[in-house]
């Protein structure tokens, strides 16, 4: 990887966005793909995404924007991913170019639905990728904040550590840390489970319990997500660690959490139908939700799941957000 390496984002969201601004800071070209047109139209003149985090200005001659993935994909060689996972394979399906030569890093916090799969394991599995060649971008980091260039901390994971390291150079900067990890499963695990515990954090808000109570559910949770990762991959990992707690708390808490103010809006007694038209973003906890919980039913060993069991009954169910949030409290400690 001697080369100068070029790099393409492919998503038109906040995440995608807070991304591009990230790597302008260290990169002289960026390739931007994003699938609405009047969006791209609009940066060439205003400079800045008219949908998202519209505080960002970017420096337009630093910008290959396009429309068509083909034309990012092929003029990069790292490739990173911050389409929500409900519309992953579906721009995928839009390829006639090959990925196997790309380096690909997900910034995607959730799972393909049409296979129920992390994105890694997607890549991995159904466009033969080798595992050396997929990188996860976790957090505990918002792209809000990002664009208030607040501190904020990113975790590079991948198989490879030299790709690790390649990736993490060209997003740090005085206001981005980052650290690199070889627990590629373990990360986007933990950032697509932290979605559905933000979910729940959010009901119970949207219920009117208080910070005690959430101090408690989030306790249960880390200690929930850990059983579930260490079920699906089993290796030595600190899950205090700030790519997994750290994650799960600022995702939990904070009101920049689109998970959240879903749950928040189910708590109040939204349907799921009109949350989802209420809000101008993905909640990527949502689907997480329904491939989790199938996901470790499916496990031939059983794991104990009540958050993710709880949350499931209330969005797939239909089931009294109330009265399944008090049994829930009634058996955490």
């Amino acid at each position: 990887m001697k080369k100068q390496m070029r790099f393409a984002v492919l998503g038109g969201g906040s995440w995608a966005t807070a991304l591009v601004k990230m790597l302008t800071k260290n990169l002289t070209k960026v390739t931007w793909y994003m699938r609405n047109t009047e969006a791209i139209e609009f940066i060439k003149t205003n400079k800045h995404n008219p949908n998202y985090l519209t505080s960002v200005e970017f420096r337009v001659s630093q910008l290959n924007l396009t429309d068509q993935i083909d034309v990012a994909v092929k003029s990069a060689d790292v490739l990173i991913f911050a389409i929500p996972s409900a519309f992953l394979e579906s721009e995928l399906q839009k390829l006639s170019v090959s990925l196997k030569d790309k380096i690909i890093f997900s910034a995607i916090k959730g799972i393909v639905p049409e296979t129920g799969k992390i994105v890694g394991e997607h890549f991995h599995d159904k466009y033969d990728i080798p595992y050396k060649n997929i990188g996860v971008i976790t957090g505990p980091c918002h792209a809000e904040e990002v664009a208030l260039d607040r501190l904020s901390y990113l975790t590079l994971a991948c198989a490879d550590k030299d790709k690790a390291k390649l990736v993490a150079s060209v997003l740090k900067s005085e206001s981005i840390k980052t650290k690199i990890s070889d627990d590629i499963i373990g990360t986007e695990y933990a950032a697509m489970l932290k979605n559905i515990y933000a979910l729940a954090a959010g009901i119970a808000h949207g219920l009117g319990y208080g910070d005690n109570f959430q101090s408690v559910l989030m306790s249960n949770a880390i200690r929930e997500m850990k059983r579930y990762i260490k079920r699906v991959h089993k290796m030595k990992r600190n899950i205090n660690n700030s790519a997994y707690l750290g994650d799960l708390l600022v995702t939990g808490y904070s009101t920049f959490s689109r998970n959240r103010m879903f749950g928040n809006m189910i708590g109040k007694g939204y349907t799921v139908k009109s949350a989802m038209m209420e809000m101008n973003m993905v909640a990527e906890g949502y689907y997480a939700t329904k491939s989790a919980y199938e996901q470790k039913n499916a496990f031939k060993s059983k794991v104990r799941t009540p958050i993710i069991d709880t949350v499931y009954r209330i969005l797939y169910e239909n089931e009294n957000a109330r009265k399944n949030f008090k049994a829930l409290a009634d058996r955490m400690d």
